[in-house]
């Protein structure tokens, strides 16, 4: 775990870049309005624009949509607060708390600096019989009061074990709390943050970095994992991390106009998310600046594999189906239509065995390609 100097400083070069890439410098970060977002005549249509004379025009190129794609990652962050940016980068200080050893694989309870005063709970799981260079999974919990403790196998739902499940796959993995949950205490909001939504992204991030930084991972062969709560934070920390190579989401996305079966987004606003869609859009889809269509489709063209349930009472079908049907002609664009798919169980808001299998061949397929 390389936690020197010259490893900090090329995390901060990393920052910058990404930075420049997302387009998010002159966001604010404070509740103050910000500019006026662009906004799209429909939100399900992702390939069309809007010009200098206000007009909308279709895209027919992936220069094009990477303009939007800008707007979209600018849209997302005046809802909640701005990506932090290369000053707040640390040491990851990664201290091991804990080790257990079990069949296939260790299991390391580790806190690793995810900025400073803030060190974010975490289990590392590390497969025993392994190459020189691995490949990688994030796996974020849903809401739980246990938190990282369900995805390792260590309490909670079997069906949603995919941390373990993976590692005795071969995958290292990390496990981080999202905050209010397992042994994460961390306010957001009393340090500056606007959303808990962003502060989940910068952890999640740095969890990318607590890998990389891992002579047994290979930093090209990573992927995010998550059910819920935990499949959000999937596509969110997605849309800001590129190293982040496959994306499997279970019960995570869906147009804000069917949850819960309501255009009342008031759940999205709670302190685990985004307040201002309260206070500036007023819990109303219409007034959003983006919706999941927006989300999901910057993740093109990444692989995303995504567990919809038919009978899921947050993320209603109708919702999926629309943001599934908008972003396909995205991944079109890009001549990738197979790396995009979905499979809708029969079932409520869960992730089942068969979903699981299917999704873990899929990760195999683009992290494992010479197995």
């Amino acid at each position: 775990m390389d936690n020197n100097g010259t490893a900090g400083y090329c995390n901060k070069m990393y920052y910058l870049l990404l930075l420049v890439m997302l387009g998010s410098f002159g966001v604010e970060n404070s509740t103050r309005a910000v500019e006026t977002p662009i906004k799209f005549p429909d939100k399900g249509v992702i390939l069309t624009i809007i010009d200098q004379q206000g007009k909308s025009k279709s895209i027919k190129n992936i220069k094009d949509w990477q303009k939007k794609r800008e707007i979209i990652l600018k849209n997302l962050q005046r809802v909640m607060g701005a990506l932090p940016g290369p000053d707040v980068v640390v040491p990851l200080d990664i201290q091991v708390l804990q080790v257990k050893e079990e069949p296939d694989y260790i299991r390391k309870k580790i806190t690793y600096t995810a900025e400073k005063g803030d060190r974010v709970p975490a289990y590392l799981m590390i497969p025993k019989k392994l190459k020189n260079k691995n490949p990688a999974m994030l796996c974020l919990h849903q809401t739980i009061k246990i938190g990282k403790d369900e995805p390792a196998g260590l309490g909670g739902i079997s069906d949603l074990h995919y941390a373990k499940e993976l590692t005795e796959r071969g995958y290292i993995t990390i496990i981080p709390d999202y905050m209010y949950f397992g042994e994460n205490n961390y306010d957001p909001y009393k340090h500056g943050y606007s959303s808990a939504t962003m502060k989940g992204i910068w952890n999640h991030k740095r969890a990318i970095d607590v890998l990389v930084s891992l002579p047994e991972v290979d930093a090209n062969r990573i992927g995010c994992i998550g059910h819920s709560l935990g499949g959000v934070n999937t596509v969110f920390v997605a849309c800001f991390d590129p190293r982040i190579k496959v994306i499997v989401v279970s019960c995570g996305f869906g147009s804000f106009y069917s949850y819960y079966n309501s255009p009342d987004i008031e759940g999205w606003s709670s302190k685990y998310y985004m307040p201002r869609i309260a206070s500036m859009y007023h819990n109303h889809p219409s007034e959003m600046p983006f919706d999941f269509t927006d989300i999901v489709a910057t993740l093109a063209p990444r692989p995303f594999f995504g567990n919809a349930t038919l009978k899921d009472g947050y993320f209603h079908y109708d919702g999926v189906k629309h943001c599934v049907d908008s972003v396909k002609p995205v991944y079109k664009l890009f001549n990738a239509e197979e790396k995009f798919i979905t499979v809708t169980p029969d079932c409520e808001h869960s992730f089942p065995p068969d979903s699981r299998t299917k999704a873990y061949q899929f990760i195999d397929r683009y992290l494992k390609p010479n197995r």
